[in-house]
Parts: C-alpha cells; structure tokens; sequence
C-alpha cells in the first residue's frame, strides 16, 4: 500500500491511471499482530482499507498470476476466479512474502502461522478455547496437552506472539479456579544457537533468561521433527502432546517474479539496483520483503522489515516519477536506527542509535513508534484508545472460537 500511496500522489495529477492488485482488500499492520492476538488492539484498526485511502486508484481484489513483461500484460486472477489479461506500461513488485513451510511431518495438518490478522485472531482464540477445555477436563493428558503452545522459529515473530500470548494467559488464570501458572507450557523452539539473531548477543540473551523466568521453554539447537497425530517430537529427543503448534521459522519471497522469469537471487527475490528497478527490465520495479534490495550503508541486502519497506515504497515513487519525467533517479539509502520488541505488557527490549533498553522504557518506544508508522490518524487514534481501555479495565478473556465455523450452529439446527 505504501508504494501505492506514494505513487497517486505523484502521478495521479499527471493523468496516469494507476491499478492496484491485492488479495485483499485493505493492508494490515503486521507489527501489531501480537497485540491483536493478546487482545490489546481490536483487529479491525490493524487494518486500513485500501478503497478509503487510495481514492484515486482502480482497486483490483485478486492475485496476479504471471507477468509477461516484454508484452507488458498481467495476468490476474479476480476475486470472483475469473482470469483476465491486465496491460501495463509501467510495473511496480510488492507482493511480500510467504511462510516457508518445511515438510516436517504433521505440520500442514497441524501448525498455524503469524503473518495475519486472521492468524492473530485465530491464535488468541485458541489459547482462550484450550483454557476452557483443560477446565472442564477429567482426563490428565487431555488437559496437558490442551495447555501445552508450542511456537517454532526464535525470530521477532515467535517470540513476541509467544510472549504476549503467555502474558494474556497468566491474566485469565484468575478466572480459571481449577488452573494455575504451572499449568501453562509455552515451548520456543529455535533452531540457531540463540533467539532474536537481529539483536545483539547480550540483549538477546537478556530475553532469552527472561522468557525461562515467566516459564517458558527455550530449546536452542534444536528443530521440530514431527508433529504427526498432535504428538510433538523434537530433534532433541523429547516428545509431548501439544494441541496448539505455531509456525514462525522465516519465510520465503511470494514465487511471481520467479514464476514470471524475472531475475531472482538464489532465495527467490527479485534482483533490484540500488535505485529499486529490477535488473536488466525496462519499466519495472520492486521493493519490499520480495527483493533483494542493495544496502548502502552494510555493503548487504536490506533486511526485510516494516522500516526498510516504508521508506523504499516512498524512494520507489519518487523514482518512478523521476524516470517518467526524464530525471535521474536517486539511490535508496537508510541507516537502520535500530530495533524493538515487546514482550507483553510493559515489557520489551530496544536497541536503538547504539542505546540498549529494556522494560518499560522500551515497550512505550515500541509502541510509540509503531503508532507513528500506522497509517491515517483514523487508525492510529482507535488504537490509543484501545491502549487507554486497556489500562483502565481488566483484560478482555472472551474467547470467540465459534467465528471459524459460521455455520456450525445452523448446521446443528438443521440436523435436530
């Protein structure tokens, strides 16, 4: 969206018609998602409406299938599956990027990702319906394994959704009577030698030693060899049932500049210059978690994150209007000012210009950065006052399970 925000308002007025294809039709925040799935941001003001915000652009729900760029044609599947071939003069890559699923067996059937919002609601629910279950249960394993969350993948995503789903789970105890703290088992499983890579060693260590304070498993170098029947069965040897299995180790960039011939790097991305247009292709550009976009300032690839994306959606563009215009375009360049992670309420840790925070101090930086970042005041002003809600009044544990299956109440009624 941010690439196509800064694009209307730079070309809108010259007259080109801009055309936006998306399977959906608004764009989520990810960075919030963990506060979605802990109940503290209501789902809804996550998400921006693609239709009220770019006024001035055709909105296409569907997904493009494959671009034919020497004959500048798209070819788009619409969302009521019709395909339909779509011109272009011009074309701009943004489709992000996907969970890398391995073939661990019993993971398809049984894991769960974090990269949306149906996910994060998804994921909430669970926890909430699990709790249920194991205090209604006369059965000592079923209510063992109803409480035990495993999440794969020590990255940003696992270990804040890990965290703030445990934090969300301590506080409803006070409802459960029959449950108590050394019920719940939360096991992070990561396959390097130590959590959060992004962040420095001590500062991840630091998370590392205050995650096992709250209970939770860390198993480092080690990896999840099956999950077939809801027994999970680590390389490490261990086996345990476990109801819930999130998957959060990496993902991989969305397979259409490879499937469409495009230049890609050995993981899949598309090679862009330092001035985001793709290499050797007149007319096309790229940014984002699908490209391998140069790192001015580390001699690397810039990492795949919601700072680096902003701000090459906003160079992306300018460019483009310079290269239509005639005018050279200018290199993308951004210093990372740092990095964040919330670990439940009032907790986190921050590095940022070389300053390393933890506690509250950093938490209220993680939030106070990320609202900056959310799209239109409307959003961010309902998500203040989520916070504000929450600050006031005890956490929210209802839990609406019954949302992923609409029509089994209906179904029940006509069988009666």
């Amino acid at each position: 969206m941010y690439a196509a925000l800064g694009l209307e308002r730079r070309l809108a007025a010259r007259g080109d018609e801009l055309v936006l294809v998306s399977p959906e039709s608004f764009m989520q925040y990810q960075p919030f998602l963990p506060e979605v799935a802990s109940g503290n941001i209501e789902p809804r003001h996550v998400v921006v409406s693609l239709r009220q915000v770019l006024r001035r652009t055709r909105l296409l729900v569907g997904e493009v299938e494959l671009l034919d760029h020497p004959a500048r044609v798209a070819r788009v599947r619409t969302a009521d599956g019709a395909l339909r071939d779509l011109p272009y003069d011009v074309v701009v890559l943004g489709p992000g990027s996907r969970s890398r699923v391995l073939p661990v067996p019993g993971l398809r059937e049984r894991g769960v990702g974090f990269k949306t919002v149906a996910e994060a609601i998804y994921l909430r629910n669970r926890l909430l319906s699990r709790m249920d279950v194991a205090a209604s249960a006369a059965d000592p394993e079923v209510r063992r394994a109803a409480l035990t969350f495993v999440f794969v993948g020590g990255g940003y995503a696992g270990v804040e959704a890990l965290a703030e789903l445990e934090d969300l789970g301590r506080a409803a105890l006070r409802f459960y009577p029959g449950l108590g703290p050394g019920d719940l088992r939360f096991v992070l499983v990561e396959a390097g030698d130590r959590i959060l890579g992004e962040l420095s060693p001590a500062l991840a260590e630091h998370v590392r030693r205050l995650l096992e304070a709250r209970g939770v498993e860390v198993a480092l170098g080690t990896r999840l060899a099956s999950a077939e029947g809801g027994v999970i069965r680590l390389s490490d040897g261990r086996g345990f049932r476990a109801d819930t299995l999130v998957w959060t180790a990496g993902v991989r960039p969305h397979p259409l500049a490879a499937r469409s011939g495009f230049p890609v790097d050995d993981a899949g991305r598309v090679l862009v210059d330092e001035f985001l247009r793709v290499r050797g292709l007149e007319g096309a550009w790229a940014a984002g978690d699908a490209a391998a976009v140069p790192d001015l300032t580390t001699g690397g690839l810039c990492p795949p994150t919601a700072q680096h994306a902003l701000r090459q959606a906003r160079r992306l563009a300018r460019n483009v209007l310079a290269a239509l215009e005639g005018r050279p375009p200018t290199p993308f360049r951004y210093r990372n000012l740092g990095q964040l992670a919330s670990l439940g309420r009032y907790r986190g840790v921050a590095e940022v210009l070389g300053l390393r925070l933890r506690g509250f101090p950093a938490w209220w930086l993680h939030r106070s950065y990320h609202l900056l970042m959310m799209p239109t005041l409307n959003r961010k002003v309902r998500i203040a006052l989520d916070w504000t809600v929450g600050l006031l009044f005890p956490r929210d544990v209802v839990q609406l399970g019954s949302l992923h299956h609409p029509r089994e109440a209906f179904e029940r009624a006509a069988e009666e």
